[in-house]
């Protein structure tokens, strides 16, 4: 069984790092909300064909209206949001943002009735988060032509990490089908419908070609259906149900790290020391924020967190 959960742990940890340049190589000639909707639409079309084919009982309609709320914030806002930026932002640094999900969250639930209020320890982790995102922002509002983030596609990353985080905190008290697969299959079809949409209204259908989309392109579309969707998460839920919650949390310092090495190693994205140092501050804010975080409420990250990875 360790090497069970060893060897799941090994696979999240590969293919969500690798995740992040998936989506930035798909969106070189696919554009970015159409790409998004379709692996979305295809993954969860696959695991919701598997699971009713394996005699899992067909969701009540009452399940598609929660679904759809998580589906649209975190998928469709969420995903978009980073798959839109990717065209723009490093792959490492775009995870690095993404990884602020837990920040948000942790001040979301400040204000949030009835639950406890985040101890000293947890604001603390809050601050460098912060201070840490900052520091990779600033050159781009400081000297732009010296920046390696591209300032809008940084607040779109942050916009997309704001609304996951609020469709995990709605996930978290919604009505969802009792198999976390099969509602995470109605998450990506109805979030992956909404990114269709969104493609729509944006015009992008008049901007795809398919005779211009390269073998990288679809490569990394491919890579992120088949490990990012369907691999990666399917290994994520297990490890849910027997792992300890802080040895699978540990994803979210090991994600980020495996991206920016990946990224600088394959795709000669920049690695400058004010990344590294800005790198060190946000993942020391997410050590801080989830080992201080009072655990007398439990909390679900979400059932579809491969789907990122965000």
């Amino acid at each position: 069984m360790k090497l069970r959960i060893w060897s799941a742990l090994l696979a999240v940890y590969i293919f969500w790092g690798a995740n992040f340049l998936a989506i930035r190589f798909a969106v070189d000639s696919i554009p970015p909300f159409l790409m998004s909707g379709t692996r979305f639409l295809v993954a969860g079309g696959v695991l919701y064909v598997w699971l009713r084919s394996t005699g899992t009982q067909a969701p009540d309609r009452k399940y598609w209206r929660s679904t759809s709320i998580v589906g649209l914030l975190m998928l469709t806002g969420g995903n978009g949001c980073v798959a839109w930026a990717s065209q723009w932002v490093p792959s490492g640094v775009t995870a690095l943002l993404v990884g602020s999900i837990p920040i948000w969250m942790v001040l979301i639930d400040a204000f949030y009735p009835g639950f406890p209020r985040p101890k000293l320890g947890t604001f603390i982790g809050v601050v460098i988060g912060f201070t840490g995102i900052a520091v990779l922002l600033a050159p781009g509002v400081l000297a732009e032509e010296h920046a390696v983030v591209d300032l809008l596609g940084g607040v779109m990353l942050l916009l997309g990490a704001l609304l996951w985080a609020i469709g995990s905190i709605y996930d978290r008290e919604a009505h969802l089908p009792e198999s976390s697969l099969m509602g995470s299959s109605m998450v990506m079809l109805a979030g992956g419908f909404g990114l269709l949409l969104l493609g729509t209204i944006s015009g992008e259908w008049v901007q795809l070609n398919f005779g211009a989309i390269s073998p990288r392109s679809l490569s990394g579309l491919v890579y992120q259906i088949m490990f990012g969707s369907l691999v990666g998460f399917v290994a994520y839920t297990w490890l849910l149900h027997v792992a300890p919650t802080a040895l699978v949390a540990t994803y979210a310092y090991v994600v980020p790290l495996i991206a920016i090495l990946l990224g600088s190693s394959l795709a000669q994205e920049p690695f400058t020391p004010h990344i590294l140092i800005s790198a060190g501050m946000i993942l020391g804010s997410l050590v801080l924020v989830n080992t201080k975080r009072d655990v007398s409420r439990p909390v679900k990250t979400t059932r579809v967190l491969s789907t990122n990875e965000d």
